[in-house]
């Protein structure tokens, strides 16, 4: 089944800035597009600011200039309902209220045609819930783009519980023919990455809350070390505190308070006293002519250690090895059997270990976790933490050891799990969860996670890196720890964990 063809007119309700961007997609890609909104004159205007963002284009050499004319000539502010009659497809991008859309779609069934797809961008209410006010359910679809509509290329094509096979397949291949990329999934709270993506917000907040470092360490830690583009602070000062805490909320009232999407009371606080971001001046950070951006804690230089031995199986930080031999510190091995998870000893006798779910001091020797990273020699920081054994030259000895890597050092707080590991074993967690129950298949779970929020990797791609059985092994620990539930490794989870172990 092909797509809408471009001879049909598209139609979008509400014309705030994701009904603009919409509409904009639609017109460049070819089609006639008509602009409603309930508000006297905000059709005509969204139209003439679509223009001026058209010609931004054409001064960028984006778009022609004779390519610009053309769409201009098809894009037709409406002023009822009934103009839109003759719609192969209307989308929907009105105020996040069931009421509101589900008025909107009965009066639309009593203009369109019968063959006309129903489409709403409602990012936080259910696509069954809007169509269960419609005669004929079955052709209404969830077309969720991501803000900029223009510039990002995900769209989640969400079926709900009576969406039609062949109206889903035609939305996606609509969005496949508008240059986007469109992926597939069923109608379940926060769709793929609104739900898949909870715990990078989560277990930063968490830590943050525990005092393991402060904001602008837990960023620097995600994005220098973990490999993600913006550290879940700084993300969620751009996105609004109120959005990202409402999402949060709404993703968690919808699962019936599951202790795995727990919102945060900080996060709260922060609403509360309305410091929500960049567009109130004040978050996490402060913005404006003059603020200052705090520095995240990072180590003074430390003399590094001459020589170090390396026990057992380092996985997946094995590259530590090669990067401690080039930097010209000797490597002896240890003795015994080869075992997972291994360690570097220092001098001092002090254990370097990879972090795990386990409590502070649970080791026998003094021992010094390091945080996950995506990969070890393009990292430019690392995390430590330090057991209550460790003394001041183990630590000093950990710090130059790293430095002369060429990383950066902050020492946190411990807390099991540290602040990359425990973020990314959630992810993993989660988008093996939302598999696992068929809200979307793995490579569209991985696609939605780069491409909506820029991950550097798919969380599923993620896991298979790090096998499902150790990131189970690693929950857990964390479940002893947490004993709430929030930590306890999805049933998905165990079953590919077994899968590898047997396999």
């Amino acid at each position: 089944m092909t797509g809408l063809e471009l001879s049909s007119a598209v139609a979008v309700v509400g014309t705030g800035t994701m009904g603009q961007g919409i509409a904009q997609v639609a017109l460049v890609a070819g089609h006639p597009v008509r602009l409603y909104d309930a508000a006297p004159d905000r059709a005509r205007a969204a139209a003439d600011a679509i223009g001026a963002r058209l010609d931004r284009l054409v001064e960028k050499g984006r778009l022609t200039a004779a390519d610009r004319a053309a769409a201009a000539a098809r894009i037709t502010p409406a002023e009822s309902l009934a103009e839109l009659a003759d719609c192969g497809l209307v989308v929907e991008a009105v105020l996040e209220q069931l009421d509101v859309k589900q008025r909107l779609f009965q009066d639309l069934e009593d203009v369109v045609a019968e063959d006309c797809l129903l489409a709403t961008n409602t990012s936080s209410l259910s696509v069954t819930a809007i169509a269960g006010a419609l005669r004929n359910p079955g052709r209404f679809v969830g077309l969720h783009f991501f803000n900029p509509a223009p510039l990002l290329p995900l769209v989640e094509v969400v079926s709900g519980f009576a969406t039609d096979e062949a109206a889903a397949t035609r939305a996606y291949e609509t969005a496949k023919g508008w240059g986007k990329t469109p992926v597939r999934c069923a109608d379940t709270p926060g769709f793929i990455v609104n739900r898949v993506a909870r715990p990078f917000y989560a277990e930063a907040l968490r830590a943050y809350e525990e005092r393991v470092a402060d904001p602008a360490t837990i960023d620097a830690v995600l994005r220098e070390c973990g490999g993600f583009k913006m550290g879940p602070f700084e993300l969620t000062d751009l996105i609004g505190q109120d959005v990202n805490e409402a999402v949060t909320r709404s993703v968690w009232e919808s699962f019936f308070q599951d202790p795995k999407f727990t919102p945060s009371l900080a996060q709260r606080r922060l609403v509360e006293s309305r410091r929500l971001g960049r567009k109130s001046g004040q978050g996490w950070y402060a913005y404006g002519d003059g603020a200052a951006r705090p520095e995240p804690h990072t180590a003074e230089p430390a003399k590094a250690p001459e020589s170090v031995a390396v026990h057992g199986d380092l996985f997946p930080a094995d590259a530590l090895t090669g990067l401690i031999k080039e930097a010209g510190i000797r490597v002896g091995r240890g003795k015994g059997v080869p075992s997972y998870p291994g360690s570097i000893e220092l001098p001092s006798g002090v254990r370097l270990a990879l972090v795990d779910g386990s409590a502070p001091d649970a080791a026998a020797e003094p021992t010094i976790h390091f945080d996950l990273a995506l990969d070890y020699r393009a990292a430019t920081r690392v995390a430590l933490a330090p057991s209550g054994r460790v003394g001041e030259q183990g630590l000093k000895e950990a710090i130059g050891l790293f430095q002369a890597l060429g990383k950066k050092v902050s020492v946190i707080g411990y807390t099991p799990g540290m602040i990359v590991a425990r973020t990314v074993w959630m992810l993993v967690d989660f988008a093996l969860d939302a598999v696992g129950r068929g809200v979307a298949d793995a490579d569209d779970v991985d696609t939605a996670l780069r491409l909506g929020v820029n991950y550097p990797r798919g969380p599923v791609e993620w896991g298979r890196a790090l096998t499902a059985y150790r990131v189970a092994e690693a929950l857990d620990q964390l479940h002893e720890e947490y004993p709430t539930g929030r930590y306890a490794p999805s049933q998905a989870l165990r079953r590919q964990a077994v899968r590898e172990e047997y396999s």
